[in-house]
């Protein structure tokens, strides 16, 4: 039996690697955050723990660049959807929806329901008590106006 029972999928995309991938670019896109430190330096910094990791490293590299890249179109698109700005938002929390919008934005390969739904773990994981409750809250109204026809197919 493979070590990943998902690796054989036709899309060739492992879940379990790009999990993790997810979540060391929370790790790096919230230290990038706090430091505002250049971002080949903070990828090079979790790209290293990465690799140890079996994770997908095209993928978060992809993740953290394109947050960085995008960060105040990404902030616009998510401000309709926020109670407050989105610097006030927890640091772990904005991280998360920042890699949620780019990925909900920009990788329209990958399906609405797996962006929110591994958001929502990331946060239960590193984030505060109810953070995932608002994340989720913010991701399933922003699929609806991001992602209209996949949003209604699932509804």
């Amino acid at each position: 039996m493979s070590r990943h029972p998902h690796s054989n999928r036709k899309d060739g995309v492992d879940p379990v690697t790009r999990a993790r991938a997810r979540r060391r670019a929370l790790q790096a896109v919230y230290a990038w955050q706090m430091s505002g430190g250049e971002v080949g330096q903070v990828i090079a910094q979790f790209a290293h723990e990465q690799a140890h990791e079996i994770a997908d490293l095209e993928y978060f590299e992809d993740l953290v660049r394109g947050v960085v890249r995008h960060r105040a179109s990404l902030d616009e698109a998510l401000l309709p959807f926020l109670d407050r700005a989105v610097e006030e938002v927890d640091p772990i929390e904005r991280a998360v929806l920042r890699i949620a919008a780019y990925e909900l934005i920009h990788r329209l390969d990958v399906p609405y329901r797996v962006v929110i739904n591994e958001a929502i773990e990331t946060t239960k994981r590193f984030g505060a008590e109810h953070g995932h409750t608002y994340v989720n809250g913010v991701l399933d109204h922003a699929a609806v106006d991001w992602r209209p026809a996949e949003a209604q197919a699932r509804r």
